[in-house]
Parts: C-alpha cells; structure tokens; sequence
C-alpha cells in the first residue's frame, strides 16, 4: 500500500473515492449544503453520516475552511458502558470532513465541545479529516442523572472507543488522537483502556498527578519557576489584594449583581476572590510570559488596578455560579480520579480566612460525595511508563503541568520541551530539529504500509 509523505500530506488535494463508497472532496463553504456525490455509486458524506446507527446529524454549519465541511453531531452513547439498563445519553461530535481516504484525527477536548472550526495541529499537519469529542457531562453531554457516578475516565475512554469503531466505517485510515491539557489527559486515559484505538497520540501540556496526596513537586515548581524578582512580585500582589480585600470583595459583588450572577456554590465574593488569588502563581506562570511579568502591580498600584490584573490572571467569572457550575464536572473529575494541585501560602497566611477554599469540595454541591480513587492515576503512570508506544508529550518549560508530567518509557514515545513555553506550547515552538523530528513521526504514524 502506499506511503504518505510529508510533502504529499501537506500538499495533496482532498480527491478520489474510498471503498467505503463515501464521496470525499469537500465542498466549499458556501457550496456545502448543495454538495454531491463526484462519480455514480458515490453517497455524500452527510448522507453517510446519517446512516450510521445512533448518530444524528443536528448541523452543517456553513464556516469551514476550503476544503472541508463541518458537522455538529449527536451520538447516543451508554451512560455505564458496563450496564446497559443504565440508559443513554447524547454525545456532542464535531467533524470537520476533507476526504474518506485522509488520515483522521480524533480531537479530545476534556471539556466541552467548541463549534468553532478550529483544526489542531495535526489535522493541519496530515490535512485530516478531524473529530472533536465534547467530554461526557459536559456541555450538550450530559446524561440525565442528577450526580457523577458515571463520570469516571473509564467510561470516557470508552466513549472515544465507541467513537473510533464507528466512524471507521467511513474512514478506515489511520487514526490519529491529540489533545491539550485536561484534553490530553482524556487521550492518554482512552490509549491505556484502548490501546490499539489509533496509531498514535499527541499530547500538549498534560498534568500527571500521580500520588495526590503529595504536592511538593507542584509547591518546588512554583517557588522556583521565573526569576526571584518575577516571584517576589506576584507574591506581593497577592498580599495587597488580600490587604485590601473588603474593598475587592465589594467591587467583585458589585460585578456579580450587575450580570445577575451569584456565589452560592463557592459561598460568598470574599472566599471566591480569596481563591482566584491563591490560584495566581498557577494561572500566571500557565499563561505568562516576559510581558505579563513586567504588567504585574507594584506598591503604588490601585485598588482598581489590583482588581483587573487579578480578573485577567485569574478570571474572576470562573468562580461565580454561572461559571462555575458548568465546571463542576471537572472538579469532580479533580476531586475523585485526576488529582489536584496545591499552592504556595505562607506568605499569606496572615491574610487567609477560608481554610481549603481552593479544594474541588468548594465547586461541588455538597449532596454530591467526592471519594478519591487513589488508584486511578498510578494505574495510568504504570501502562504510561511500561507499555505505552507511540506517545508523543510536548510540554513548556515554564508550564505548572511540567512538575508532574509524563514519562513515557515504551517503544516510539517521547517527550519534547519547548524552552521558556508555557500551557500553550505547540509543535511550531519547538528548536527546529525537534520540531521537524515530531512531524516525521507523526507523519510515519499516519502512513500506510
């Protein structure tokens, strides 16, 4: 069978049929709804969609690139993969189609699904065909039951499972997974459950918090990440605002009553804005860079400086419910399998008023029990290190999720750095040879032999 090369993959028009009988050439944008099939026998690809069992087709919506078209998609998945009489629900899909006969790239958010037709840097790269998985219970996915029990990595690697057998009816090609951040974790836990799912993995900034109960590697980064004089900054902008906190507090509660929001899951403005500004050294060093150093208040600053360079740190919206409460899935996941960080406090320990404000037991609705598995995260470090293959993990240097990241020990994995990046690194920032090695292997991992 024939090989994609770089230059082919990159270059190559989306054209031809496959023998899945699925037409292949993309439509433009404003011809996608008119499209049809290119030779006789040939079935459009919404029609295709349409006929694969449990899928429903909600959109096409009319603002792909050239080249490709995008589909919003319903699919009804188990709630427990293990009980069928558990029920169902409907997972959020998002397929942007170029070709049958192109490789396709299985995109994870770990959050919710976004519509905008984005595609990743591997679909670029192979000039794929791309899937995004909207996590279950959250956004569009939500089973109908009232708690979590569902809600495990198990039961969303087999979710993506499910994913891949069925649309492999259309593109029988080679799979490739990615995702970033709690989005590549999602792809790590779907290979260690499904391990011949795809033919490789792209991981961007990915935590692997191993044994929760121990956080000195988060605390040693984050007290040595930067220089002295950035971390001494941040640790006296966070001393002012909790010196000022009543006067924060208010100009945060004024906020909420303006956009009709409220507290009522953390509890109150002071304890969400005391947790924003515990989250600061983790937030600013994920998003920072030479610039944001230099913006950081010093002594003269205002009250009202004080506060906006806190929201753009932190993002104070991300604490009030109606935020908040679309993220209490993840602080489930946090608060029962995935594990959770812990932050530099004594120098504020003068100021603080809220003992473990910053828990995910602060985001979850009391009636729901959070009981951590212990056992989940190792299980994933185990088969990471022993029996993994095709990994590719990409981190910044100056990223909190480096404290604990990956180490993948098995055949054709690795991990690459991306010196001074931070939770958006991508292969493009890579040193040169690095970058051109990773693209090689993901296009090897594409090819077909």
């Amino acid at each position: 069978m024939t090989a994609w090369t770089r230059r082919r993959l990159l270059t190559s028009a989306a054209t031809a049929v496959t023998a899945a009988g699925l037409a292949t050439t993309a439509a433009p944008p404003a011809r996608a709804a008119a499209a049809t099939a290119t030779a006789p026998g040939d079935v459009d690809v919404a029609d295709a969609l349409r006929a694969l069992p449990g899928l429903r087709l909600i959109e096409e919506r009319q603002d792909a690139e050239p080249g490709y078209r995008h589909f919003v998609l319903g699919l009804r998945q188990p709630v427990d993969h293990t009980n069928p009489a558990a029920g169902t629900f409907e997972q959020r899909l998002t397929l942007l189609h170029t070709a049958a006969e192109r490789p396709t790239v299985l995109f994870s958010t770990g959050y919710h699904a976004v519509l905008t037709p984005r595609r990743t840097e591997p679909a670029v790269l192979l000039g794929a065909n791309q899937l995004q998985v909207e996590h279950r219970y959250f956004g569009a996915s939500r089973p109908a039951d009232p708690g979590y029990a569902h809600l495990t990595i198990r039961q969303a690697a087999d979710d993506h499972h499910r994913v891949v057998r069925l649309f492999r009816r259309l593109y029988p090609g080679a799979w490739i997974s990615t995702g970033g951040s709690k989005g590549g974790m999602t792809s790590v836990y779907h290979r260690r459950f499904h391990p011949h799912d795809v033919a490789g993995t792209v991981v961007y900034s990915a935590p692997n918090n191993v044994d929760d109960r121990d956080d000195s590697a988060y605390l040693r980064f984050l007290e040595t990440v930067g220089t002295p004089a950035a971390r001494e900054a941040l640790e006296a902008a966070q001393r002012a605002i909790l010196l000022r906190r009543a006067d924060l507090a208010a100009r945060y509660e004024a906020w909420a009553a303006a956009t009709g929001d409220t507290f009522r899951l953390v509890g109150s403005a002071d304890k969400a804005l005391e947790i924003a500004v515990l989250r600061v050294p983790f937030m600013f060093w994920q998003r920072g860079t030479p610039a944001d150093v230099a913006a950081i208040p010093g002594p003269g600053a205002t009250a009202g400086e004080l506060y906006t360079w806190l929201d753009d740190t932190a993002g104070l919206a991300l604490y009030a419910d109606t935020t908040a409460r679309n993220y209490v899935p993840y602080w489930y996941q946090i608060g029962t399998q995935l594990g959770y960080s812990s932050f530099p406090t004594a120098h504020l320990a003068d100021l603080l008023r809220h003992p473990g404000a910053a828990e995910p037991r602060s985001f979850v609705p009391r009636d729901i029990p959070l009981r951590f598995d212990r056992a989940a995260m190792p299980d994933i470090d185990r088969w990471v290190r022993r029996h993994g293959s095709r990994l590719l993990f990409l981190y910044g240097t100056q990223d909190p999720a480096v404290a604990e990241h990956f180490r993948p020990e098995g055949p054709d994995s690795r991990v690459l750095w991306v010196p001074g990046g931070n939770h958006g690194a991508d292969l493009a920032d890579l040193p040169p040879a690095d970058r051109t090695s990773a693209e090689d292997t993901l296009v090897r991992w594409a090819g077909r032999r």
